[in-house]
């Protein structure tokens, strides 16, 4: 199963992402838990001690880049491989921690940041290989746009997570990608409420995100406080309400 979770920044999304991967490990799944997002806190989320671990994202690994794409000369200038090996990278980079496999990926560079070709190409040479040739359980931690994500890739993907919260942007943002997604051919794409006050918020959202089937909805919960107060992974403070939403998730992922 490739699981990709997406959604406006501030929602939840990446301790949603974090929560999956470790649970997903509990219940012996083999887990490569991927980070491709602008915030870059998946790490920390699962429990890795950043102060410790050195983790850089391949996005800014320059030897690396210049070593698949080409020399460091033509870097730029629009020349590098077109179809770099990219199979080595997961197990030469990634982190293992509490049984699941991390992997910071960082994000495709967009215009007006000079020229990033052989990076970007790079990245999603990188991504694409992950979702369609990986023979683990994929928990993508990503932005709310959807740059890593060629048409190729989509169909590799088997759901398009995307986190909202109770406020008019982040619902606005969740039909604006639901709209991306659906023009590069992701076909199952679901929404999960986070941090819900009360019953009629859910009422609204649900009446707002129509077109969006939503599998789960998640409350305002003390243990998540707890563990971003505490500086650790809120899979190490979930409380059996929490735990059971989460089940509740990767069940409604693998009906």
């Amino acid at each position: 199963m490739k699981i990709a979770l997406t959604g406006k920044g501030g929602v939840g999304k990446t301790t949603i992402s974090a929560l999956l991967a470790r649970r997903l490990v509990e219940r012996n799944f083999n887990v490569l838990a991927i980070d491709a997002d602008f915030d870059a806190n998946f790490a920390s989320a699962l429990g890795i001690d950043i102060t410790k671990e050195d983790i850089k994202p391949i996005s800014e690994m320059e030897k690396l880049i210049e070593e698949k794409m080409g020399t460091s000369e033509d870097i730029g200038k629009g020349l590098y491989k077109l179809n770099p090996f990219v199979g080595d990278i997961p197990d030469k980079f990634s982190i293992k921690h509490k049984g699941v496999n991390f992997l910071a990926v960082g994000t495709v560079k967009k215009g007006g940041e000079g020229c990033y070709c052989a990076e970007n190409k790079l990245i999603k040479r990188l991504i694409n290989h992950i979702v369609l040739k990986s023979d683990e359980t994929v928990v993508m931690d990503m932005e709310a746009g959807l740059e890593h994500i060629s048409r190729g890739t989509a169909k590799g993907i088997d759901l398009f997570l995307i986190v909202v919260e109770p406020g008019l942007r982040s619902l606005q943002t969740a039909n604006k990608i639901k709209e991306m997604a659906h023009d590069i051919g992701v076909k199952n794409i679901y929404a999960i409420v986070n941090k819900l006050h009360s019953k009629d918020e859910l009422i609204y959202i649900r009446d707002y995100l129509k077109d969006i089937e939503i599998i789960s909805s998640i409350y305002l919960n003390d243990s998540i406080a707890k563990a971003d107060l505490k500086g650790i992974s809120p899979a190490d403070t979930a409380d059996k309400e929490l735990i059971s939403k989460i089940d509740e998730i990767i069940d409604r992922c693998y009906s």
